[in-house]
């Protein structure tokens, strides 16, 4: 089976890589010429775990390979996967065009039947507007070429994409033709041979799916930082909260971690974008408006401690951050924490000193030289007043208080993730803050 995937970020990358794996031969297409230049070259341009390995062992096997030229790939192809970026308009809705101009294209090319997918995150309506678009093409080549348009959302985490690709909770794929239904099954049968479950539906029910995942899991962490906020004030222990009801079966335990916010790619852009669908359609979604405010407003939290702290004024201060981007095994800073701490922390006339593992060069994109890159986590306390832990990179869980006392200059420790123990940091000589604890 030949498939192409228009786009080369995130999502488009994982997908061929991973379908290119199981013995399907993918084409990577991409408008950007230096990114499949370095892409056919092995330079990849993003950081996922065994990604790398993957691209290289499949280029090199000859089942994966990048172009340019959507059109010059059409002719073999069974499959179109659209997985290009559906950023955020003004208004926070999903911008459709790029994924239209690959309608467009592949209606003003294809010579044969295709079966048009979308890959990415699109609000419910796109594969409608997607066969719109394609069947206006053909019509005015004066064509009757048959196609089929399709839905099969990702979910993959950042981090663990690889992992989710080969062994996923669910596939889930919004057709409306069995032909279409065929193809798809095909294509995941290595999937449905290890008892992967592949749920088949209508295509905008599919489109929701996505949007209700993603929205679902954002409801449960503002749910959980609120509970935090709530429980600093009322001398309650937000951990032994949510060992409390995580341990209910019908509440689960996951998603229940107090911190300072969430970011990414995903969950602020979709819901953002299901709250303007809703709106278009006369429905306000006044539970997810409360989900974004109190996620942007938990961004702040460990901004406001470190004020408290140092009664209202840092200026001077040598402030240390442990973390950059949004999630660890990433170095994604998407809506990343990381960006408005530090924006807060140089408005109030703090010196930064930061680390990351991963996403310092992304970082200093978005940035510049406002802030001092450090060689390591603790280059990064040298000489610091305090040091906010943002981002909990496993490198980060077990340092050298000793080491890092000695360079601060004060033992003043905010932990944005809690992932300290509160004892043997006091009986290290810090003082100690936290999320959701007395």
């Amino acid at each position: 089976m030949k498939i192409v995937i228009v786009g080369t970020g995130y999502v488009g990358l994982v997908t061929g890589a991973c379908f290119a794996d199981i013995g399907v031969h993918v084409t990577c297409v991409d408008t950007d010429e230096n990114k499949i230049e370095k892409l056919k070259q092995g330079i990849l341009p993003i950081f996922e775990n065994g990604l790398d390995e993957l691209v290289d062992r499949n280029t090199k096997a000859g089942r994966l390979c990048f172009s340019t030229s959507l059109e010059s790939c059409l002719s073999d192809a069974e499959i179109v996967f659209i997985a290009v970026g559906t950023p955020p308009d003004e208004d926070g809705s999903a911008d459709l065009k790029y994924v239209l101009q690959v309608a467009k294209t592949v209606g003003a090319n294809m010579q044969k039947y295709l079966l048009v997918v979308t890959k990415s995150t699109v609000p419910v309506g796109t594969a409608q507007k997607v066969k719109a678009t394609i069947q206006k093409e053909l019509t005015a080549r004066n064509l009757s070429t048959t196609f089929d348009v399709a839905s099969n959302p990702e979910f993959l985490k950042e981090g663990k994409a690889i992992s989710d690709f080969m062994s996923p909770d669910r596939v889930v794929v919004g057709v409306e033709s069995d032909r279409a239904k065929t193809l798809l099954s095909r294509l995941y049968k290595p999937f449905l041979l290890n008892n992967f479950r592949v749920l088949f539906m209508d295509i905008p029910s599919a489109e929701m799916s996505k949007y209700a995942a993603n929205s679902m899991l954002a409801t449960r962490i503002s749910f959980m930082n609120e509970i935090a906020n709530l429980c600093e004030l009322m001398g309650a222990d937000v951990d032994q909260v949510r060992a409390g009801i995580g341990s209910d079966t019908r509440i689960g335990n996951k998603f229940l971690y107090a911190g300072c916010g969430y970011g990414g790619s995903c969950f602020p852009k979709d819901v953002k974008a299901l709250i303007k669908t809703a709106d278009r359609n006369g429905y306000s979604m006044d539970v997810l408006k409360a989900v974004e405010s109190v996620n942007e407003r938990q961004k702040s939290v460990v901004f406001k401690k470190l004020l408290r702290h140092f009664e209202g004024n840092i200026k001077g201060k040598t402030i240390a951050l442990w973390g950059l981007s949004f999630k660890p095994e990433t170095d994604d800073m998407r809506e990343a924490t990381a960006l408005v701490m530090i924006d807060h922390l140089l408005k109030a006339g703090a010196t930064v000193r930061c680390y990351d593992p991963a996403a310092m060069e992304e970082t200093k994109r978005l940035v510049g030289d406002s802030v001092f890159y450090s060689q390591d986590m603790y280059d990064a306390v040298l000489d610091a007043d305090a040091l906010l832990l943002l981002t909990e990179w496993k490198e980060f869980r077990l340092p050298a208080w000793g080491v890092i006392a000695k360079a601060m200059n004060q033992s003043v420790l905010f932990d944005g993730r809690n992932i300290y123990d509160k004892e043997e940091l006091v009986a290290q000589g810090f003082t100690y803050y936290s999320i959701g604890k007395k």
